[in-house]
């Protein structure tokens, strides 16, 4: 890190200083397959660390409860405008601190402590908050999961109607965080229409996708979008939830003053940047490029006799059972990380082992794509993937150096966005 990037954090506490130095070598050295992970622009980065991190903002624009609001209101007010344009919605609401307490607002919203709610099983695919046992969804509120085909790894949609019909739950959730696959939004719809049920998409992973026109968009589906703002969406750390005219007044009261107080307006701007930038003509070439990558990354990976979950991608990621391979998830992940390659290790459906000790690993193609790869390189990928799994297997410290030094090189020809190292 360079002073002249970070100068007076360099010298009031040169120890965190430090730290954050090592991030952006490690960041800038590594490839980054984590699909939950991205590069913002060093424009996102700056609005961020604004001095609107020193104003109190509880409210909406136009009804706050604090004074001095004449300019947050107005960055509020244009990242709601941006939101609502770029995803075709009624209403958004940029205040959620992340894509958890979105959630939870969702539910204080729309259902009450014991009612039936539905979602992804967690193994499957799902995600914590849609009413998983160990959530406090699942905890306050009553949880019935759907999943996938056994022998196909896809959902199966006349099962979730089944289950919907059978226990009419007060929420559906659709979309998850280890999806491969497009999501069908108007088969979920009408499951929800028919179960009488309030339909939500957590689209979360894919919402860059959606923005970039590189997947089908929930808009005219669903009651309620809601999305993080950083992965494929390349924002800060932040939520939205978009939603129908109608609820948009439930959705506002759920975030505040139902879950929380002030919003982070530094969050807010960077939010209101993202969305800019998502809305270029460049935006819609990554977001397609991000799927391209993928799918010819999974290509690549089956002909290195890898077995994918649901047999590809139609989207950022590829969930890998490594079952076939003799090496579990996490061993297979801390050897990646070694040589240079960053995953995560992830249950894959109907696991035998445990999630702390899973199966599989998850990969993602939006990090890379952020730093210019494009399909050409992905056979590489595969092979140091390959060549690093078999080394993890073997015990072979060796070979993962030799992968990391070849990491380092490739990806010093491609310079990370908003990470400019001296």
């Amino acid at each position: 890190m360079s002073a002249s990037r970070h100068p007076a954090l360099l010298s009031t506490d040169p120890e965190l200083a430090s730290f954050v130095a090592a991030e952006e070598v490690l960041q800038a050295q590594t490839l980054r397959l984590i699909p939950s992970e991205n590069y913002v622009s060093a424009a996102v980065l700056e609005a961020s660390g604004t001095v609107l991190q020193n104003k109190y903002s509880e409210g909406y624009p136009g009804r706050r409860y604090y004074e001095g609001q004449q300019n947050i209101d107005r960055v509020e007010a244009l990242a709601i405008e941006r939101a609502k344009g770029l995803f075709g919605v009624d209403h958004a609401n940029v205040q959620p601190y992340s894509g958890s307490p979105a959630n939870l607002a969702v539910y204080l919203a729309f259902a009450k402590p014991g009612d039936t709610v539905m979602g992804m099983a967690l193994p499957m695919g799902g995600h914590l908050t849609h009413g998983w046992g160990v959530s406090a969804t699942g905890s306050w509120f009553r949880g019935v999961q759907y999943g996938v085909r056994a022998d196909t790894g896809l959902i199966d949609y006349d099962a979730v109607r089944d289950l919907a019909l059978a226990e009419r739950p007060k929420l559906i959730f659709c979309g998850g965080t280890a999806l491969p696959r497009t999501i069908d939004f108007a088969a979920f719809a009408e499951i929800a229409r028919e179960a009488g049920s309030i339909l939500v998409a957590d689209v979360a992973h894919i919402a860059g996708l959606i923005a970039g026109g590189a997947h089908p968009s929930p808009a005219d589906h669903v009651d309620v979008v809601s999305t993080t703002t950083h992965k494929t969406l390349r924002g800060p750390r932040g939520a939205m939830l978009m939603c129908r005219e109608e609820h948009g007044k439930a959705i506002d009261k759920a975030v505040f003053p139902g879950l929380q107080g002030g919003p982070h307006n530094q969050t807010t701007a960077g939010i209101a940047v993202a969305l800019h930038e998502a809305a270029q003509p460049s935006f819609t070439a990554y977001a397609h490029q991000v799927v391209a990558n993928a799918k010819a990354l999974a290509a690549a990976l089956l002909q290195k006799g890898f077995d994918l979950v649901s047999g590809g991608t139609d989207n950022h990621l590829i969930l890998i059972d490594l079952t076939g391979k003799d090496v579990p998830g996490k061993i297979a992940a801390k050897a990646l990380d070694r040589a240079g390659i960053v995953v995560n290790y992830n249950t894959v459906p109907f696991d035998p082992r445990k999630p702390f000790d899973p199966s599989g690993i998850r990969i993602g193609t939006p990090s890379l794509t952020s730093r210019g790869l494009s399909t050409e390189h992905m056979p590489l990928v595969a092979d140091w993937i390959s060549r690093a799994v078999d080394a993890a297997a073997k015990g072979d410290e060796q070979a993962l150096a030799a992968i990391r030094a070849e990491v380092t090189d490739l990806m010093a020809a491609f310079p990370a966005p908003g990470l400019p190292l001296s």
